[in-house]
């Protein structure tokens, strides 16, 4: 066993979210000792229930955006994930300066609570929105940044501040891009998100699958488990102040997901500022982390459908829902 693959002391920010459960399991099975770090606003301690009773597992429920609060959680932490975030677009149109307060001031305070800690190592959730129209496809790291709604701005500022942090503070750090993940216990709130939570949700209810547009529009799915893969593997890496895509290796429709689902299906108005296709280069993740995508789009929606039953209480939207939730999003940035 090499040092990078010894048991650390890790702590997890938003531990109890989507992601964030699935690479504390991962972190459990690889043998280290865990630490979440959640608030419980969009996380719950249910995403959990697996692992909660775990001997090296702790969760504390604290502010990441209050570094004295947080700043003694991280004693003794070698390995800090920060994936505590707002994660939905359309109310981060309405409420910008909540979302600057979770996702810019949390890092930063997270980055002072690590390097106060003398943690060795720091991963971070970025997000594939900071590419926001994308021109180049595959879309490679060093492709312009074009935030096109507050959520995705907050996400890359927050990248900026751990890529400082490594060069001007020496912390070890990188930040991963994530490309539209999906799988088990995504999250079912209350605002209008992500296309398979929506859709899971109509399914369930009898309901047809609300398609943007014509559904021709491509995203790079990525499965959940890829992605605690690709954060575990970034941990135990050598390089510092990157940033590295986290995709599926390919690009699928979703007229496709809609098959593999199985339902009919309405069209609702395409939304202005969202990309026709999303599609990450891997070839930087693959050569200096080592890391490859395993699950495959069809083996990962057979999965989800597995689960779906976590989405049988979930809002269920249909056209009018959806007019009135995203109006916002039309008025801004149309």
């Amino acid at each position: 066993m090499t040092a990078a693959q010894a048991p650390k002391r890790t702590l997890v920010t938003g531990g109890a979210g989507f992601i964030g459960s699935h690479l504390v399991e991962r972190l459990l099975d690889d043998g280290h000792h865990v630490t979440v770090v959640d608030d419980l606003s969009t996380g719950r301690l249910e995403n959990l229930a697996a692992v909660r009773a775990h001997p090296r597992l702790s969760v504390r429920r604290a502010d990441v955006a209050r570094v004295e609060e947080i700043r003694p959680l991280f004693a003794g932490a070698e390995w800090v994930f920060h994936l505590a975030a707002l994660a939905d677009v359309v109310p981060s149109i309405a409420e910008p300066l909540k979302y600057h307060r979770a996702n810019v001031d949390g890092t930063a305070a997270v980055l002072e609570a690590a390097r106060a800690a003398g943690a060795k190592r720091l991963v971070y959730a970025a997000s594939s929105s900071c590419y926001g129209l994308a021109e180049t496809l595959p879309t490679p790291e060093s492709a312009p940044m074009r935030p096109m709604y507050p959520y995705a701005l907050t996400k890359w500022i927050g990248e900026q501040y751990v890529l400082h942090w490594a060069r001007t503070y020496k912390l070890s750090a990188v930040s991963l891009r994530l490309f539209n993940v999906y799988g088990p216990r995504a999250r079912t709130a209350g605002t209008y998100g992500a296309v398979f939570g929506v859709f899971l949700a109509q399914k369930l209810a009898g309901k047809p699958f609300t398609v943007v547009g014509d559904g021709e529009q491509t995203r790079d799915f990525t499965y959940v488990a890829d992605a605690a893969d690709a954060f575990a593997a970034a941990a135990a890496c050598d390089a510092s102040g990157e940033a590295f895509n986290v995709g599926s290796g390919s690009t699928y429709s979703v007229n496709e997901l809609v098959r593999l689902l199985g339902g009919p299906a309405v069209r609702v108005p395409k939304r202005p500022g969202e990309p026709d296709a999303t599609f990450a280069d891997i070839s930087r993740i693959k050569a200096r982390v080592g890391w490859s995508p395993k699950v495959g789009f069809a083996e990962g929606v057979a999965r989800v459908l597995e689960n779906i039953e976590q989405w049988r209480g979930a809002p269920v939207w249909d056209a009018g829902a959806i007019r009135e939730a995203t109006k916002e999003w039309f008025q801004y940035l149309s």
